[in-house]
């Protein structure tokens, strides 16, 4: 039974949040007086529950679970500015060693700056919030606090749907103006990096959206004033005019062919500004990049915008197959590497050189969670090689890169989308990997992509996409319509790439998602 009245709690979750304001983060140091004030804030006492509760994986390792209150919630913490998928990850893991009477109903894990809660009973992921708008969410916590009453609270999902819809609108305006096809694809991609760059840190904030609004109202200019700045963004900061306006200048050079090619105007008017400029609004980086994909899906196909979600595969069956493929083998290694400089040096260089592809890439989620989750294990080596009060070139010490990864995919749009993807996954992860180390990099313009080929898989030979000598991983959802004839190509392919079966798991059935 509840002790405390809504009222009560969201009282104290004001005082929380206001006392936690300024914290300097540390995990080791402030994790145990957060869990404690934390549950005070739902009349809890934080002696029900376990505070590094240990836990033995199927790998005989040892681990703590930060916090757990058994049946309600797990905690995970982690200090300011570090991966909260990472953690979200490690609680998940923690969770299946628990007896069944003391499995959580929500896992919630924070960074003393944010807090991201899954409920799952429901399997709702809800989306982030900061620790100021801890009221806002408090009835997230309700299971803590004795309550049983439902969330109404926005999912990932949910969120990721209110972008499509307003990309979806953007698409709508322009088809409706004559502007079709490839032209208005690429447009698309253009326009949603520069949202997502502004939001991220690529671009100075608000820079893209008051350079909308400096437009005529009729929208009359608008088309003009993107054509020069889709023209500034594909050129060097050296080779611009000297009499360039101010408000371009702001602009920093991109790079990676994603503002190369020439499209023709696209007009706009008084409706299609303010839907581009409502876009402005929406804050895209609570968008991930590995949704892209699916996103577009349903812009480009007005049929499929109720299913979004169901023409990509969810990250969650993702990791069913590259965990046991290779990721949980990674990990292992890791543990048992930690202990030395030297191993964890040659460990680094080892996950740095590993070669992925997906020969039925479509938009590229396979490659986009692949290569996040490579970043996050190499972050947990960084972390143990380096002293985060170090100064240290960003170069020098992410060695894992984009350049890893291939794809194949029939049709153009979606490789345009797989390169952008992991072009966006990667900006996140260095901002993720820079403000741990006290850095503030934007690696722009474009040093690495992806090599993703236009063409047939059961057709092409793979060894012009990746030499057989350099692969490591293979991966991938086929469309069903071709699922039979792709596996035993697949598996004709597989033989022959791995034929010296060097650390390679060539089970077909370990490495292909096939869907229900």
């Amino acid at each position: 039974m509840p002790t405390l009245s809504w009222g009560e709690i969201e009282t104290n979750a004001i005082a929380f949040a206001k006392r936690w304001k300024d914290c300097r983060g540390d995990e080791r140091q402030d994790a145990q007086t957060f869990e404690k004030d934390l549950m005070s804030v739902f009349g809890v006492d934080w002696l029900e529950g376990l505070h590094e509760r240990r836990i033995t994986n199927e790998y005989g390792v040892q681990n703590y679970i930060d916090y757990i209150l058994p049946g309600k919630i797990l905690i995970e913490m982690k200090s300011k500015g570090e991966s909260l998928i990472r953690a979200y990850n490690q609680a998940i893991v923690y969770s299946k060693c628990l007896k069944p009477e003391e499995h959580p109903e929500i896992i919630m894990v924070s960074d003393f700056e944010y807090i991201q809660v899954t409920n799952l009973r429901t399997g709702q992921a809800f989306q982030k919030f900061k620790l100021n708008q801890l009221k806002k969410h408090i009835r997230m916590f309700g299971v803590v606090a004795g309550y049983t009453s439902e969330v109404t609270f926005k999912t990932d999902i949910e969120v990721n749907t209110d972008a499509s819809y307003k990309m979806a609108k953007l698409h709508d305006g322009l088809k409706a103006n004559g502007y079709v096809g490839k032209e208005l694809e690429i447009y698309l991609v253009r326009l949603l990096f520069c949202l997502f760059a502004e939001d991220t840190g690529i671009f100075e904030k608000n820079t893209f959206e008051n350079y909308i609004l400096a437009s005529k109202e009729d929208g009359s200019d608008l088309s003009g004033r993107m054509m020069e700045l889709f023209s500034i963004l594909d050129t060097p900061e050296q080779k611009r005019m000297g009499t360039l306006r101010e408000e371009l200048k702001r602009f920093r050079y991109i790079n990676g062919n994603l503002f190369a090619a020439f499209l023709p105007p696209a007009a706009f008017d008084v409706k299609m500004r303010q839907t581009l400029i409502d876009c402005c609004d929406f804050d895209w980086s609570f968008i991930s990049p590995a949704i892209f994909g699916a996103m577009f899906q349903g812009v480009m196909d007005e049929k499929e915008r109720r299913e979004l979600g169901a023409h990509y595969t969810s990250e969650k069956n993702i990791l069913k197959v590259i965990q046991p493929l290779f990721l949980d083998d990674l990990w292992a290694e890791f543990d048992r590497m930690k202990s030395t400089k030297a191993e964890l040096e040659a460990f680094h260089d080892k996950i740095a050189s590993l070669r992925f592809l997906d020969p039925a890439c479509g938009c590229g989620n396979f490659l986009i969670i692949t290569y996040r989750e490579l970043r996050l294990l190499e972050f947990e080596v960084l972390k143990m090689l380096h002293d985060n009060t170090q100064m240290i070139i960003m170069d020098l010490l992410c060695k894992v890169s984009v350049d890893q990864f291939y794809g194949i995919e029939y049709e153009e749009f979606p490789c345009q989308i797989a390169q952008v993807g992991l072009l966006l996954m990667k900006h996140q992860m260095d901002k993720e990997v820079s403000n741990y180390f006290g850095m503030n990099l934007i690696d722009f313009p474009i040093k690495e992509t992806a090599t993703i080929v236009h063409g047939n898989a059961l057709q092409i030979d793979w060894e012009t996409v990746v030499p057989k000598d350099k692969l490591s991983y293979c991966f991938g959802n086929p469309p069903l319509s071709i699922v039979h004839r792709m596996c035993n190509i697949w598996r004709r392919r597989i033989s022959i790439f791995y034929a010296k079966g060097k650390c390679i798991k060539t089970n077909i059935n370990s490495s292909i998602y096939i869907p229900a």
